[in-house]
């Protein structure tokens, strides 16, 4: 038996229902720093202007954690680090993620279990390429669900539903350092 090799958009189409529902369940603590019923935007305990964040991080850490770009699978030595310590955002130094979370995955993105409390915001992430995966009409879905960092607003990556894994963090290398434990 032969398997076809999948990457994150692809898995992201035949899951991107319960990964909606996940959203929806996870709007209000996603929305706990903006003021009920008002139009007010999310503010972000550490901004920049855009000058600014071009100076601090990397063109390709730029696309990725503030254009909301996905690297190439495997091209982040992240996705298959085993070492024990933390994940914390790019943009802010935020710990995000903690080393026994994270799972083995072999797709080339760093794959977590969850992530701390109070650190990861959901969002809807425009339109995915599903045509160039040659899915079906009916399996097309309008939207995916991105991880952004909840003191930065960067991209971090997506939430994806996998087969028997369950619900898991699917997030770039390049929007993440790690910091090995001291033991």
């Amino acid at each position: 038996m032969t398997s076809s090799p999948l990457n994150r958009r692809a898995v992201l189409g035949g899951t991107a229902v319960s990964a909606l529902a996940l959203a929806q369940a996870a709007a209000p603590r996603a929305m706990a720093g903006q003021a009920a019923a008002t139009d007010a935007p999310f503010e972000y305990e550490v901004t920049r202007t855009e000058a600014e964040w071009r100076e601090f991080l990397s063109p390709p850490e730029y696309v990725v954690l503030r254009k909301g770009s996905t690297e190439l699978p495997k091209s982040n030595p992240l996705w298959k680090n085993t070492a024990k310590g933390s994940y914390c955002c790019r943009g802010c130094e935020l710990t995000l993620y903690d080393s026994e979370w994270k799972s083995d995955v072999d797709k080339g993105w760093a794959f977590f279990e969850q992530s701390r409390e109070n650190t990861v915001l959901l969002g809807i992430d425009g339109e995915p390429p599903y045509d160039t995966y040659g899915l079906p009409q009916e399996r097309r879905f309008p939207s995916m669900i991105e991880a952004h960092c909840r003191r930065c607003g960067s991209h971090l990556g997506h939430i994806l539903t996998v087969g028997d894994a369950g619900t898991l963090h699917c997030i770039n290398g390049t929007s993440l350092q790690f910091i090995p434990a001291t033991v």
